[in-house]
């Protein structure tokens, strides 16, 4: 899936900034892996019962790799929560790059 030229931009409020942070991840490093060639990007249909959920197994500058999900709303990506993934996720991101 290819991530819409119209998103321009973030959404964090304090709603989901801090929700990166339990894992770990800084906003920055989650805002990164959506810049990765490579990224791979899947419908979430399971958390999609009131909105539209994506998850994005993307790269960050430093070389971590990260499981995002996130929704996008009025054409701005917010990042429902982020963490490293794991291995059966790495296996999937291996094979797509």
């Amino acid at each position: 899936m290819i991530i819409d030229k119209v998103v321009a931009e973030f959404e964090w409020d304090e709603g989901n900034k801090d929700k990166p942070k339990k894992h770990g991840v800084t906003i920055g490093e989650a805002e990164e892996a959506f810049f990765d060639d490579n990224k791979v990007v899947f419908s979430d249909w399971i958390h999609s019962a009131k909105e539209k959920r994506f998850t994005l197994l993307g790269k960050t500058r430093r070389e971590r790799l990260l499981n995002i999900i996130y929704t996008i709303r009025r054409k701005k990506i917010r990042i429902i929560t982020a963490r490293d993934i794991n291995g059966k996720e790495v296996q999937l991101y291996e094979k797509a790059a």
